[in-house]
């Protein structure tokens, strides 16, 4: 399939109506966990749990693509993750532990294994020079589910209950599953879709030829691998305003907090949008790369900052607005050169971003949430982004570093950034 036709859309809806499920569940599972298991601390290890699930994923995600078609990862991915809540939907009223534990790793790793197999299998669906406005197109969609999500989660629980949260995800799943199944768009390139004719049986009856869980980093650009890392502190950083924002919700407006949270995230949603909107209409959009990414990242982490330096309605909502545009843009930039790597590589690259990004979280959640016992927001959220802005800086000190060695040994651009040595973007 090439360019983003209206089967692609069709597509993009359905991750869109899943998407909206798993941000209504986000909240509705975090109040049913501390119901189920009646402290803090339980919920704490239910979350601890989902993201080490997803941590793990991260790191088998590369050899489960070996052994399998991206689009049958997806489809798993998304019934397993249907069944689970369709048991919860059925269990709401009298949950044991262990099966929300069980819940919440199938969850956590099936999120990781679709997550993946989608970003990967993108250029292959759209063809490498749509990869840019494809990617866009599900921020796009993400950002209007996350927004949807988290502002139906109080009716739709307080109206049905978590029962009904966690059928609606259920359902959502099903339609994820079964858009896949009927549009059934490629997702492997031709060589890959020849070694699961021919290589991957032959693979399987030979141990020694079998992908390992974990590949490590040998053979991959450098630039790549400073962006997954620098991906990974963004996600760390991330997370600092997300445990903040309830905290400066509740003191900056007492008696509303949930009209101010709706407010910063339907401003930033705005701006992933407009993101989208801007890189669709930019000529060589394809070519954005490691710079553009960087200081995007230094962008999102200043306006992220901004916000919580008390500025009235107006210029929370500008401040937010230009989060979300910033955010948007590193999402897209980030995952198009990713997308730029070989079909061999992008597996393992994703895995590799996956794994960063939940560590990342998992851990500025359990800093950040300490550092908010005895600092103020501000100075919380400003540490924690100002480590992001740094990794920015390094990442754009050593791609000037890698443009220079490149001009001086006299290699010229190549216009689709799949150099495996430096792996530098014109334009970026």
């Amino acid at each position: 399939m090439g360019g983003v036709d209206l089967r692609f859309r069709a597509l993009v809806c359905a991750y869109a109506v899943s998407g909206y499920g798993n941000y209504l569940n986000l909240i509705a599972l975090s109040l049913f966990s501390y119901e189920a298991t009646g402290t803090a601390f339980g919920v704490g290890l239910v979350m601890a749990l989902r993201l080490f699930s997803g941590f793990v994923a991260g790191l088998t995600a590369a050899a489960l693509s070996a052994r399998t078609t991206r689009l049958r990862t997806m489809v798993g991915a998304d019934v397993a993750q249907g069944l689970v809540m369709t048991v919860l939907a059925l269990c709401a009223t009298d949950t044991p532990t262990w099966l929300l534990c069980c819940a919440v790793v199938v969850m956590g790793a099936g999120n990781t294994y679709f997550t993946v197999a989608l970003r990967s299998s993108i250029p292959a669906m759209v063809g490498q020079e749509s990869r840019t406005r494809a990617n866009g197109l599900l921020v796009t969609a993400r950002s209007i589910a996350t927004v949807l999500g988290f502002a139906s989660a109080a009716p739709v629980i307080g109206f049905g209950g978590y029962g009904a949260a966690f059928a609606v995800n259920a359902a959502s799943f099903a339609v994820s599953a079964g858009a896949l199944l009927v549009l059934r768009p490629r997702t492997d390139s031709e060589e890959e879709a020849a070694r699961e004719g021919d290589g991957r049986g032959k693979d399987a009856d030979r141990p020694w030829r079998r992908p390992r869980l974990w590949h490590g980093v040998a053979g991959l650009p450098g630039l790549l691998l400073g962006m997954i890392l620098l991906r990974g502190v963004d996600a760390l950083a991330s997370s600092s305003h997300n445990v903040a924002l309830p905290v400066v919700a509740h003191a900056g407006s007492p008696s509303d907090p949930a009209l101010f949270m709706t407010r910063f995230w339907v401003a930033w949603a705005v701006g992933t949008i407009a993101a989208h909107l801007v890189l669709k209409r930019t000529e060589g959009g394809s070519a954005w790369g490691e710079r553009a990414f960087a200081f995007g990242t230094s962008a999102m982490s200043v306006s992220f900052v901004a916000a919580f330096t008390g500025l009235p309605s107006a210029g929370l909502m500008a401040a937010a607005a230009c989060a979300g545009f910033a955010d948007g843009w590193t999402e897209i930039v980030y995952t198009s050169r990713l997308q730029a790597a070989p079909d061999r590589q992008r597996s393992r690259l994703f895995g590799m971003s996956a794994t960063a990004e939940t560590a990342g979280f998992a851990l500025g959640t359990v800093l950040a949430a300490a550092a908010l016992e005895a600092l103020p927001a501000l100075t919380v959220v400003g540490m924690f982004h100002g480590a992001a802005v740094c990794g920015a800086l390094v990442l754009l000190l050593f791609a000037a570093a890698a443009a220079r060695t490149s001009s001086t040994s006299g290699e010229e651009g190549d216009t689709h950034g799949t150099r495996t040595g430096t792996g530098t973007l014109p334009g970026s």
